[in-house]
């Protein structure tokens, strides 16, 4: 039977396949045709065309020919009619000549399709050499697979967790009804619980009866594991009758506690009772040899030392339970210890306390609680009183310490201070303060910060930055403003082309001054300080250090330039700047300069470029909470490994130098909006920019300085948060070694890999030279 219903289904497969060839046959045949007579008709238009190309040129010479050509020309018409039709004729002929040759296919027979069938069988079990495309579209199915699997095993494990949350829930609450219950019972039933210290009694002295005839009747004979004397391993058996520790005898489980009588010490002897006794006699003695007035001077004395005493105890409390008009020398030392404040410089002022106890007008405090800046941070409590008394400032302090506020506020107070018809009537004399960014996106964070304020003060603010519209930028300033915040090259664009001038400029600010000298702005901002003018420049003496004349000064219109610079590490092109154009300044340094923030636990992975991926992939797959900022070198880095993790599905967006502005400022946003969960960026967002809760920082790429280094892992643990930053490490980045291990090394919450700690380059400083120690060579004589 199995055989019969085989040749049946074998039978329908053959017409099936008979129907099939048909069909193909006959569309063949109806193609060929149709391409036949398109070939015919192209064919028949290209003689229409020469023939009436030749008419025209026969018409142009009938006049000198005679009638014997005329006849010729129509018998060579006539002869090419006849040659079409004898074409056309055979053209007829050869497609029936075709269709007749054509032989009817027959169906295969049983045999042919079995050997057919295995013919097809042995082909796939041959191997089959894919191509290339083939391949890649394999590898990434087979990605898309095990994507997938992550994902159902991560919805796995959660579903599991939340199970094992819920049955411990579950349990600590039975836990706690049994224990209520028992409360309850013991409450009502006191009797019961007697019953069960006496069972408890009663086993303990069963338990005791045991043990005394175990050890002495030798009822229970174990059999201890004898070592040989071959066996070096320690023999870790224990058995439980060796522990003396239990003791079921309730005289010794309930110890009572010794007690004396009398005086509580052996023989009655009490030497501290002795001794009071004593004392208390000779006292009592000369109290009663003592005078009246020797009495009376002695009572003067005690007072004197107690009042001395709490005297001390008062000025000895901490500068918090303290008013500002309290506070000493010491107090401000401590209060600088407190906030980790290094000062450098003569006469500087005591720094502030809180918002209330600053010395900036109602208006400003009173924006300050709107935006809910609640304690000012360390460097602002250093700065603004400095900045208040029109002194040049170099303030040193770790990313994300607020900055910004610390130069903006002295800048709001002096601008405020001027009347409103000195400033409009001065308006074609340039702005009163620059501010000067290395990067476009930290001139714009700036411009947004002075916004604030700005807005509701009444004062003007223009941004001067690359890839805007210059005339745009130049028709702002000519309206007239108050505040110009810009990178160096476009300001010198504009001040060239007579857009600006600063003339009335007193107030410069040098934002992230080592950023600007590394990007090679150094002749840039020299020039842009050429163009300040001269007249107010601070003169060179021990005036500027007296805090009368200065704020004399700093209430007047024409006051004196101030330069401020802040900068998160000190290179020496940095102190070489600050001597040439900044006049005695007072310098603040924040924590340790250069060192990443304290709340950052950097954890580094030595890999081989072609793991980085890999290990990329890992990291993210565990899960991390966005936003994540990816570090890479090249621009053209950032867009591969950008579009590899959108491939991944993981929400991605670039940023780097090549991108226009429009882009760079969307990108931002999306991140900080929530748009977009990971940034990959160049250097060009290792500086000064803030975004929030960024819960982690990658260093694809290792940065080519260890400055630079400090800045990228500086945009996560800021504003008092904690943030962890990971740096993949190759032997290329072999010049960093030693300066990454003693970053690590100093930080509180990281651990420095072996990987690193023992490897050779990160032993010694690179460029030293090692000399190894000789042995202790002996000369016998």
């Amino acid at each position: 039977m199995g055989i019969e219903e085989e040749s049946v289904k074998l039978s329908v497969e053959i017409k099936k396949q008979d129907k099939d060839r048909e069909k193909g046959e006959k569309r063949r045949r109806s193609r060929s045709r149709s391409r036949e007579r398109h070939r015919r008709s192209r064919s028949r238009e290209k003689r229409k065309r020469s023939r009436s190309r030749s008419k025209e040129h026969e018409q142009r010479h009938r006049r000198d020919k005679g009638k014997d050509k005329d006849k010729s020309r129509s018998k060579e018409k006539r002869k090419d009619k006849e040659k079409r039709n004898e074409r056309k004729d055979k053209n007829q002929y050869e497609d029936d000549d075709e269709e007749k040759k054509q032989p009817k296919k027959e169906p295969l027979s049983l045999e042919e399709l079995l050997a057919k069938r295995k013919a097809e069988e042995e082909a796939k079990s041959k191997p089959v050499f894919l191509t290339k495309e083939q391949r890649i579209q394999e590898a990434l199915q087979r990605r898309q697979q095990q994507v997938e699997e992550q994902r159902r095993a991560a919805e796995e494990e959660r579903k599991k967790r939340l199970e094992f949350m819920e049955e411990a829930k579950k349990l600590q609450e039975d836990s706690r009804e049994r224990e209520r219950r028992e409360r309850r019972e013991k409450r009502e039933n006191p009797e019961e619980e007697e019953d069960r210290d006496k069972i408890r009694e009663n086993k303990d002295k069963e338990r005791e009866l045991e043990a005394i005839k175990e050890r002495y009747l030798g009822l229970v004979k174990k059999k201890r594991r004898v070592r040989r004397l071959n066996d070096r391993k320690f023999v870790f058996d224990w058995d439980a009758s060796e522990d003396t520790a239990v003791d079921y005898n309730p005289i010794y489980k309930e110890r009572h506690g010794i007690q004396f009588f009398g005086r509580g010490h052996v023989a009655g002897i009490d030497l501290k009772a002795q001794k009071k006794e004593q004392c208390k006699f000779y006292g009592d003695l000369l109290e009663k040899r003592r005078t009246v007035a020797e009495k009376e001077q002695e009572a003067i004395r005690l007072k004197k030392i107690r009042k001395k005493e709490d005297k001390q105890k008062w000025d000895d409390r901490h500068w918090t339970q303290k008013s500002i008009e309290q506070m000493t020398e010491r107090d401000w030392r401590i209060f600088r210890e407190d906030f980790n404040i290094a000062i450098k410089g003569g006469k500087i002022p005591n720094p502030i306390r809180s918002w209330k106890e600053s010395k900036l007008p109602k208006t400003i405090l009173d924006i300050i609680d709107q935006l809910n800046y609640k304690d000012p941070t360390p460097i602002q409590r250093q700065a603004i009183p400095i900045g208040l008394q029109n002194r040049d400032i170099i303030g040193v302090a770790e990313t994300g310490s607020g900055k910004t506020l610390a130069f903006l506020l002295p800048l709001l107070v002096w601008i405020t201070s001027l009347p409103k018809i000195v400033r409009t009537e001065d308006i074609d004399q340039g702005p009163y303060a620059i501010i000067l960014a290395p990067t476009r996106e930290l001139a714009q964070q700036i411009e947004e910060e002075t916004m604030r304020f700005a807005k509701m003060l009444d004062i003007r603010t223009v941004a001067v930055i690359g890839g805007l519209s210059r005339e745009e930028q130049g028709f702002k300033l000519r309206l007239g403003c108050e505040i110009v915040i810009a990178t160096p090259g476009r300001m010198i664009d504009v001040l060239e082309n007579r857009y600006l001038v600063l003339s009335r400029c007193t107030y410069i600010v040098l934002d992230e001054a080592d950023r600007m000298i590394d990007m090679g702005f150094e002749p840039d901002v020299q020039r842009i300080l050429d163009y300040m003018p001269v007249t107010n420049q601070k003169p060179d003496s021990d005036e500027i250090e007296d805090e009368e004349k200065l704020l004399a000064n700093f209430a007047s219109k024409n006051k004196y330039r101030q330069t401020v610079m802040f900068t998160a590490t000190m290179p020496p092109a940095v102190e070489r700047l600050a001597r040439s154009y900044l006049r005695r300044p007072a310098v603040v340094y924040i924590g340790s300069a250069g060192k990443p923030t304290e709340r950052t636990e950097q954890i580094v992975y030595m890999v081989t470029e072609a793991q980085k991926r890999k290990k990329l992939l890992e990291i993210l797959g565990k899960g991390v909470e966005p936003p994540v900022i990816i570090f890479v070198n090249q621009k053209k880095g950032a867009d591969v490994l950008a579009k590899g993790l959108e491939k991944m599905g993981f929400n991605a967006c670039t940023l780097h130098g090549g991108k226009g502005q429009e882009q760079r400022e969307f990108a931002l946003a999306s991140l900080k909006s929530g748009a977009k969960d990971i940034l990959v960026a160049t250097d060009v967002a290792g500086r000064g920019i803030d975004i929030r809760n960024v819960s982690l920082v990658i260093n694809y790429d290792m940065a080519k300085t260890i400055e630079d280094y400090t800045h990228r892992i500086g945009r996560t643990g800021r504003a008092g948060k904690t943030g962890v930053a990971i740096s993949f490490l190759t032997k290329e980045d072999s010049n960093l070694f030693y300066d990454l291990k003693q970053l690590i090394l100093s930080s509180p919450v990281s651990n420095c890999p072996p990987e690193l700690a023992n490897h050779p380059d990160a032993q010694h400083k690179p460029g030293t030279v090692v000399t190894k120690k000789r042995r202790e060579e002996k000369i016998f004589a």
